[in-house]
């Protein structure tokens, strides 16, 4: 399955529930959803898992879940992301079989390597600076951060496409797709957007 560019994470802020942010992403043109609910009960994950899965599915958008393994096959999820805490590649692979989509995080080379070799689908690479909606992240990389990391996997043949994330701003975009990303996971860049069509669109232009 060919991975879309622009991955839409869900966040909720005074303007936008969970579902709102969503389906304002789908609307605005993204066709790669991951609902995030990290304080959120399993009941409520199920419930707002399921109306986003059927919004992604009038557009035709891939839509994964943050974390939650177990719960993929009963919302319609198409995969996973895997956090550092969260649980082991192999693991996932196993009981959603392969498929589905596992994306993991990486705050470095090494990280890479083994998400690699664990059979992940993509990496979640950051953060590139600060960001609130995140909090507890490793250290910031920065532009020059994703250029090492990036030509160290060229040099072994380390090829998988890699997501920038963290605090991502529409002035970063550029530098960020010189270095090589494969595209971008973000969240505040969308929702802060005074029209966010727009903003989908000049990404695009950048990264496709």
């Amino acid at each position: 399955m060919k991975l879309e560019k622009i991955q839409f994470i869900t966040h909720s802020n005074s303007k936008y529930n969970y579902l709102e942010s969503a389906i304002m992403a789908l609307e605005s043109g993204v066709r790669f959803v991951q609902l995030r609910m990290k304080d959120a009960s399993m009941e409520e994950l199920v419930l707002i898992g399921k109306l986003i899965r059927k919004e992604c599915d009038k557009y035709n958008a891939i839509f994964i879940i943050d974390d939650y393994v177990e719960l993929v096959n009963e919302i319609g999820a198409k995969g996973v992301h895997l956090g550092k805490e969260d649980m082991p590649i192999k693991e996932a692979r196993k009981i959603l079989g392969k498929d589905k989509i596992i994306g993991a995080t990486a705050n470095t080379y090494e990280d890479i390597v083994k998400h690699y070799n664990d059979g992940a689908d993509y990496i979640g690479l950051g953060p590139l600076r600060f960001t609130n909606t995140k909090q507890g992240l490793s250290p910031i990389l920065g532009v020059e951060g994703y250029k090492d990391i990036i030509n160290k996997c060229r040099a072994n043949n380390i090829d998988i496409p890699i997501y920038a994330i963290g605090g991502i701003k529409l002035e970063d975009i550029v530098g960020l797709n010189s270095v090589g990303v494969y595209g971008l996971a973000i969240s505040s860049l969308i929702l802060e957007s005074e029209e966010a069509s727009k903003t989908i669109k000049e990404i695009n232009l950048i990264i496709q």
